[in-house]
């Protein structure tokens, strides 16, 4: 962890990242008519997950706000894991696709636990 040094270098941005893209390449077979809804929300809560981690590596001078934006990481993974249900329940997805995509939000969310419970491995000492 002390040799890490931007938040891209996170293993779990990098998989948050990669089944983003996945999911907006996926997206993009659902419906024309979901286009505002179902197609629109699972880009956007797969993209945050992203988003929350870069700035919660930003505030890790602030413990608080460190934990704030994992947990705020943490939501838009479980939000992604919901929309990837629906897709499939509509069947917009495959099943094995859905269980593919949900296996890997779980491994996200449990690495956005162990952050969110342990920051004091990822937050910014002063020196004194």
């Amino acid at each position: 962890m002390a040799n890490i040094r931007h938040f891209r270098e996170l293993e779990v941005y990098r998989l948050g990242m990669e089944t983003c893209i996945r999911i907006g390449k996926t997206a993009k077979s659902f419906p024309r008519d979901e286009l505002f809804g179902l197609t629109d929300q699972i880009r956007r809560s797969s993209r945050s997950v992203c988003s929350n981690l870069a700035e919660a590596w930003r505030k890790r001078k602030y413990p608080n706000h460190f934990v704030s934006k994992i947990t705020d990481a943490e939501s838009e993974a479980a939000e992604t894991q919901v929309w990837l249900e629906i897709a499939n329940k509509s069947e917009y997805i495959s099943q094995a696709l859905f269980e593919e995509l949900d296996r890997v939000y779980e491994h996200i969310l449990g690495m956005l636990v162990n952050m969110r419970e342990h920051p004091e491995h990822w937050v910014i000492r002063e020196k004194k």
